[in-house]
C-alpha cells in the first residue's frame, strides 16, 4: 500500500505547532495509512478504544495512552466498538522538539527515537487525568495564538508525569540508523540546509547510492526530494515568521534563484509564497 508522506508546513502554515481534536469512529481503518516527513506526532488518547496499525502489526489504544509518532514511521488509525476513539493530536517539527532535549538533557526521550517502534506509554487514574489535561491546555493554546513558549511547557510537564512508565510494543518496525537520523537532523540547521545534497553526504559519509536506498526505506522519499521539502518548509516558517523579502528567503533556503524557489513553492503549496505569506497572517485571526 502506499504510503501518503505528511509535511508540517501544509498543516501548521507557520505555527510553532499544530493541535486537533480528532474523533475516530468505529471502521476497520479509520484514517489512511500515512508518514511524516519532517515532524513528530504526540497523540493523546481522550476516551474510548481503538488502534494504530504499523507496518508489521497493530498497536491497541485506550482513554489515558499516549503514544509518539516519529519522522519515518508509518501508521493509520481506527476506532475500536463500542464507540471509537476520540484523541488530541499535537505535532511539531523535527528541529524544535531535538533542541529542546539538547538544551534539557532528556536522554530517555531521545531513546524514543532508537526504539523499534513508535513508544506507547500507558497511564491510568490520576495520572491520566493529569495528561489529559496537558492535552486539553495546548489544543486550546492552539486555538487561541500558538507560541513556542506554550509548547515548550507542554513538553516540560509532559516528561514530568512519563518517568517510570514502561513502553507496550505490539508490532516491530525497522529502526532508522543512528548515522541516518543524525545527518536527518544537522539537515534542518539552515547552513547545512543551503549545502543541500552534498553536504547531506557528507554529513552521512555513506554513499550516494546507500544513502538512497536508506531515505527510501526510512523515510519513503529520495535525498532530493528530502532536502527539497526542507528547503520548501524553511521557506514558509521564514515567510510567516519574518519580515524578509521572497527573494532574500529564495537564497537563504538555497534556492538558486527567486524564480525557481517561486515555481517549487507553488508546485508544494498550490500558491505562490506572497499568497501564502497573507493567508498565513490571515489564519491567526479568530
Amino acid at each position: 500500500m502506499a504510503t501518503n508522506l505528511l509535511q508540517f508546513q501544509r498543516t501548521a502554515a507557520g505555527r510553532p505547532y499544530h493541535a486537533a481534536l480528532v474523533p475516530m469512529p468505529v471502521r476497520p481503518i479509520g484514517s489512511d495509512r500515512h508518514g511524516h516527513a519532517d515532524f513528530y506526532e504526540l497523540m493523546g488518547i481522550v476516551a474510548g478504544r481503538g488502534e494504530q496499525h504499523l507496518v508489521t502489526g497493530s498497536q491497541e489504544l485506550r482513554a489515558g495512552d499516549v503514544a509518539l509518532v516519529r519522522p519515518g514511521d508509518q501508521h493509520a488509525i481506527s476506532g475500536l466498538p463500542p464507540h471509537g476513539m476520540e484523541f488530541i493530536n499535537i505535532a511539531f517539527p523535527i528541529s524544535t522538539w531535538r533542541e529542546f532535549l539538547k538544551l534539557t538533557g532528556v536522554n530517555s526521550a531521545g531513546d524514543w527515537d532508537r526504539a523499534p517502534l513508535p513508544p506507547l506509554v500507558r497511564l491510568r487514574g490520576a495520572d491520566a487525568d493529569r495528561m489529559m489535561a496537558l492535552f486539553r491546555r495546548v489544543l486550546d493554546d492552539f486555538h487561541r495564538r500558538p507560541s513556542v513558549l506554550q509548547l515548550v511547557r507542554f513538553w516540560v510537564d509532559l516528561v514530568d508525569l512519563l518517568p517510570g512508565q514502561d513502553s507496550g510494543p505490539v508490532s516491530r518496525l525497522t529502526g532508522v540508523p543512528d548515522w541516518l537520523s543524525e545527518a536527518h537532523a544537522a539537515m534542518h540547521r539552515p547552513e547545512n540546509l543551503r549545502g543541500g545534497i552534498p553536504t547531506l553526504l557528507t554529513l552521512s559519509n555513506v554513499s550516494h547510492a546507500h544513502l538512497s536506498r536508506c531515505m527510501r526505506t526510512h523515510y519513503g522519499i529520495t535525498p532530493g526530494e528530502f532536502v527539497a521539502q526542507l528547503r520548501l518548509g524553511l521557506a514558509a516558517t521564514l515567510l510567516t515568521t519574518t519580515p524578509a523579502t521572497v527573494t532574500a528567503i529564495a537564497y537563504r533556503c538555497g534556492f538558486s534563484s527567486p524564480s525557481y524557489f517561486t515555481r517549487c513553492f507553488h508546485a508544494a503549496h498550490g500558491i505562490s509564497p506572497r499568497a501564502f505569506r497573507e493567508h498565513s497572517r490571515r489564519a491567526f485571526v479568530p
